[in-house]
């Protein structure tokens, strides 16, 4: 069943299909109990289910916003009476100003926060190394990506799990990346602009712009936020060398935590100093090499050895940031963990900025041309077109 029909019960734009029904429930000292018809039991504390009522009094209709505050009720608040309706709806009739809330079913489970639920609906990604990433590297064509939301939601799902995808047979005209850059969101600009071009200069103000190797890395791990995701869209590639490096840094990180857990830690801990200048600008941040999310998960890798300042740790960890700092590049070195791939014109690769680590053999100018384009868009605008595809895909 779906919810477009009662979309107003919700504080959202987001339909929640009803998949399992509530069949009963029990009152506790500062909470209440659901059981669903599938033996799943929730419990749902009074605040917390006052505080998400979804009606018109306490939810902006037009926004959806809420304009309900929960410091404007007691802290002790009660049900004086709670009830599931014909319809599967939970009712509590609130022993404070005689205020009623209704619950949507599939939005009640949906948010239930029972361990079990939170774990099961948190986002897992797909790590890879170079023979899996070999054979799963997520491909799509162009046409297939601008013509259909349904191919372009696959894609993007592929891309948020894998941190990686590919699309072939794209024009090969300068800025043509920008279509596919919009199917997401705007394009984010930094000192380099909003498109890049990676080709040898004689002017260079990073080694992205010459003929030499670029080591691993990620990109402006010197902002506070890195760049989400990075296209790189080949234009001509006609030199010899040049190929494309791409490390898994989650699978890096994963394999340290159950290998080398102690080095994860200092990795994880104990943060270092990244610096990018040039003549017009000069950015400089601190931060952890991992970064880990409140449940433990790893969310992101910052790294980039040729844009690192010199540790500023006391003496008493620095050793020991040296020695997890060399275990994680030695691992990206290892050549089961380095995926190749030589990109070849009208192929546009993208990648998670925050994940994926990057690199670059050296070229040959005298052998032919080298030119890419590419340009950042953040990670919170792949999410966002995710969900919204995701409330018409049914």
């Amino acid at each position: 069943m779906n919810m477009f029909d009662t979309q107003t019960e919700i504080a959202s734009f987001t339909p929640y299909s009803i998949e399992q029904l509530p069949l009963s429930i029990t009152l506790h000292d500062e909470s209440l109990s659901i059981v669903w018809d599938d033996d799943h039991e929730s419990e749902y504390h009074f605040l917390w289910l006052r505080d998400n009522c979804h009606c018109s009094e306490c939810v902006s209709m037009l926004t959806r916003e809420q304009v309900f505050e929960i410091c404007d009720v007691p802290y002790t608040i009660k049900p004086s009476h709670a009830y599931i309706t014909d319809d599967h709806r939970l009712v509590v009739e609130w022993n404070h100003e005689g205020h009623i809330s209704k619950y949507h079913p599939g939005w009640l489970r949906e948010h239930c926060y029972s361990k079990s639920t939170v774990e099961a609906n948190q986002w897992k990604p797909r790590l890879w190394d170079k023979s899996s990433i070999a054979t799963e590297l997520p491909k799509s064509t162009f046409d297939e990506i601008t013509q259909s939301d349904t191919q372009l939601l696959i894609w993007l799902r592929q891309l948020r799990d894998y941190g990686v995808a590919l699309i072939t047979k794209t024009n090969q005209a300068p800025n043509d990346l920008v279509e596919v850059a919009n199917k997401i969101s705007f394009i984010r600009k930094t000192n380099f602009g909003t498109i890049f071009n990676v080709k040898a200069k004689a002017d260079a103000n990073s080694s992205a712009y010459t003929d030499l190797r670029l080591p691993l890395h990620t990109d402006l791990p010197t902002r506070e936020l890195q760049p989400g995701l990075q296209f790189l869209h080949c234009l001509i590639n006609d030199a010899s060398g040049g190929e494309s490096i791409l490390v898994d840094g989650f699978k890096i990180a994963r394999y340290m935590q159950e290998n080398h857990p102690e080095e994860f830690d200092t990795l994880r801990t104990v943060p270092m100093p990244f610096h990018n200048k040039d003549r017009q600008s000069d950015y400089r941040f601190r931060s952890t090499v991992i970064m880990t999310d409140s449940h433990g998960e790893i969310v992101e890798v910052r790294l980039a050895n040729f844009l690192r300042g010199s540790f500023d740790v006391p003496a008493c960890q620095t050793l020991a940031l040296y020695r997890a700092y060399r275990c994680f590049i030695k691992l990206t070195r290892e050549p089961r963990f380095q995926f190749f791939y030589r990109l070849k014109a009208g192929d546009l690769m993208v990648f998670d900025n925050r994940r994926v680590l990057h690199a670059r053999n050296a070229f040959d100018l005298t052998s032919g041309s080298r030119h890419l384009q590419g340009c950042y868009v953040d990670r919170d605008e792949l999410l966002s077109r995710i969900r919204v595809l995701e409330r018409h895909e049914n």
